[in-house]
């Protein structure tokens, strides 16, 4: 059997041997004898050694280099690095650092290098639905390529290239070595990011007991005031009633009725109280045994939510802006990320100013593990939060709400609970007279 019989891609048989060399770093980087880095250095040397090779290039889309002089930082979670032939000219660089959309696509030649590892010995052999690949390649001085990605499942930890400024058939023994060190290296790296998953999990778990714990305290001491309000007054009226029960007293029985107005509204305001309490409590409770996960549009979630809240935000003279693509989905409970866009959206409402502006927002992402996930974010023009607000702002019961504002301090406590159900995450970036924005991390659906 052989590989790439496609025209404009040479065929490399399967049976081909990688070099010693190739074989003693791959079993390093497997038995985790060499940081990741360092074993790309060492490849870098063995594929510089073919004769062929002009420039080799690495990117990584999961884990960051230990030293990141030497790499160029494309986007949030794309790093590149390139080796030259002393004298070469040919380079995969991008001209600028401006972002990831400098670098290179190849949309034919990666759609095939996530199957198996791909050599082109001259770009002008490709096909015409390669044109843009063999115009990237043209103008970087690339004449032949080899290229391999590094993928686990739906994971791409990121991919192996060679290229070289005149045409020919590659060396097999060099493809060999690219496509062992493809396996060792996906292999490791999946595993590494395994370790790091269930780490951070662990970590996660201790502090989701730690916040249930400091949870319920708060809980209790919320519920007891209001509760020790309406008892305390509640008894204070029936000793008095009762001292009166056989008084004709007028003056006496003018006070007491007007006592029992006065304590009879600080009654009703602690129940009232208590009740929001409760209902916070027992619509969280359901939103979290609330179904399975499934596909959540976002653009509909928001769009749901920016009807709710319309009315309000008029009232509050505060602009509802929402740019959110169509296409973005997420792995979640439909209930729960509605619930979740409605308080936060809500809050930057509430605590905006006259002639404010909140916008809702939405991008994709990666995880730790280079797992596909979604953000949404809301946007306020408000006062922002201090640093000290900043660490207290998810904790039960903690308001900073200016005075007549309702609020039980429950929700954004309530939010997180939901957001980490369904797999997400709760955060916010802030600074005073600067406005906030509060987000919510969620997995997007497997691919």
């Amino acid at each position: 059997m052989s590989r790439g019989s496609e025209l404009g891609l040479q065929r490399v048989a399967d049976g081909a041997s990688p070099s010693a060399s190739a074989l003693r770093l791959a079993g390093q980087v497997l038995r985790a004898e060499v940081p990741l880095v360092e074993a790309i250095e060492q490849l870098a040397a063995i594929v510089l050694a073919d004769p062929r090779s002009d420039v080799f290039a690495v990117a990584l889309t999961t884990f960051s280099p230990a030293d990141e002089q030497q790499w160029v930082h494309l986007g949030d979670r794309a790093w590149l690095r390139q080796w030259q032939r002393p004298g070469a000219s040919a380079t995969v660089l991008p001209r600028t650092r401006a972002g990831a959309h400098d670098a290179l696509t190849m949309p034919w030649v990666s759609q095939r290098s996530r199957i198996e590892v791909v050599a082109v010995p001259d770009v002008e052999l490709l096909p015409p639905e390669a044109a843009q690949d063999a115009s990237e390649m043209s103008r970087c001085h690339v004449r032949a390529a080899i290229s391999t990605a590094l993928l686990s499942g739906a994971t791409m930890f990121g991919s192996l290239s060679v290229g070289s400024e005149d045409p020919g058939d590659w060396s097999e023994t060099l493809v060999a070595d690219l496509r062992l060190f493809s396996a060792a290296f996906t292999s490791r790296m999946a595993a590494e990011a395994a370790e790091r998953s269930l780490a951070d999990a662990i970590v996660r778990g201790d502090q989701a007991s730690a916040v249930q714990e400091q949870f319920f305290a708060a809980t209790g001491h919320e519920l007891r005031t209001p509760i020790s309000a309406v008892l305390g007054f509640a008894e204070v009226l029936q000793s008095d009633a009762e001292d009166l029960a056989r008084v004709d007293d007028v003056p006496r029985l003018t006070n007491f009725v007007a006592q029992v107005h006065k304590d009879a509204g600080i009654i009703v305001g602690a129940g009232e109280q208590l009740l929001a309490i409760v209902e916070d409590l027992l619509s969280t409770a359901r939103l979290l045994g609330d179904g399975a996960r499934e596909p959540v549009v976002v653009a509909e979630a928001v769009r749901d939510v920016a009807h709710w809240v319309r009315t309000p935000a008029a009232a509050a003279e505060v602009e509802l802006v929402v740019d959110v693509e169509r296409e973005l989905l997420v792995e979640a409970t439909a209930s729960g990320v509605r619930q979740v866009l409605t308080n936060l959206v809500g809050n930057a409402v509430t605590h905006n100013r006259p002639g404010g502006r909140v916008t809702v927002t939405a991008s994709r992402t990666r995880g730790e593990g280079g797992e596909s996930r979604v953000r949404i974010s809301v946007r306020d023009t408000g006062p922002g939060l201090t640093p000290r607000q900043l660490s207290q702002v998810f904790e039960p019961f903690v308001r900073f709400a200016e005075p007549g504002v309702r609020g039980t301090g429950l929700g954004l406590s309530l939010a997180r609970a939901v957001a980490e159900r369904d797999g997400g995450r709760l955060g916010v970036d802030s600074r005073p007279g600067e406005g906030s924005t509060f987000w919510i991390d969620l997995p997007a659906p497997p691919d």
